[in-house]
């Protein structure tokens, strides 16, 4: 079962950003299993007393496996402005992912075209002329080697779905625990893979906002986040 404890990162009037366990949807969930969108709008609710619909949006959405930083905004204009934010690539998103092997180059940059495989809830690199078709960019960088393995800072350019998870993948790299891509390694819960750090500009406020979300546990074995 997935951890229901809402970690709240930072709270205002206009933003609720979070620190997303493992195993636990951002939303959409089939049925009545729990999401983060459902718990973060019934912890409004009750610390604000709000009667009715609680309005939340979600601004940066993880796969169910993945933790760390999730901002949901709390007005349809922080939304918007949010939005936007996303929209011209001006958000900074650097995430931290272990992955099987030495990595090599130990810096690089990852461009490829991907599809989605609906049937099989996964994605794929594709030629760029297939209808559907999406460029999906990062850079990352080998932080250092991690028992046969390599701790990665990743930085997104673009927001595919799976997309770290399929690019590094591909090149030979699946993240540890990710056995839809590959990954022969087991992984506590979850996967190895957390978005760490999340920085914008306030979207009502204006001034700069650098979120950082603490590593689960099952990172200390590798010395990260202890």
């Amino acid at each position: 079962m997935p951890n229901t404890r809402l970690e709240v990162l930072y709270e205002d009037n206009h933003l609720l950003a979070v620190n997303k366990p493992a195993a636990l949807a951002t939303m959409g969930a089939p049925g009545d299993r729990p999401t983060l969108l459902a718990i973060a709008r019934q912890y409004v609710k009750r610390k604000y007393t709000k009667p009715g619909n609680v309005y939340l949006g979600v601004m940066s959405r993880l796969d169910a496996p993945v933790t760390g930083v999730v901002l949901l905004a709390r007005t349809s204009k922080a939304a918007r402005r949010m939005t936007e934010q996303f929209r011209t690539h001006v958000v900074e998103k650097l995430y931290w992912a272990l992955v099987e092997g030495c990595i090599e180059p130990p810096a690089g940059e990852c461009i490829d075209w991907v599809g989605q495989d609906e049937r099989h809830r996964r994605m794929h690199i594709v030629g760029p002329n297939l209808p559907g078709a999406k460029q999906a960019q990062l850079s990352y960088r080998r932080l250092r080697r991690v028992e046969g393995n390599s701790l990665l800072e990743v930085a997104l350019q673009t927001g595919r779905k799976h997309q770290i998870r399929l690019q590094l993948a591909h090149r030979g790299f699946p993240v540890l625990g990710d056995r839809k891509y590959g990954s022969f390694m087991r992984w506590p819960a979850g996967i190895a893979l957390h978005a760490r750090r999340l920085a914008f500009t306030h979207p009502v406020k204006g001034d700069r906002l650098e979120l950082e979300a603490p590593f689960p546990e099952a990172w200390r074995r590798f010395g990260v986040g202890g």
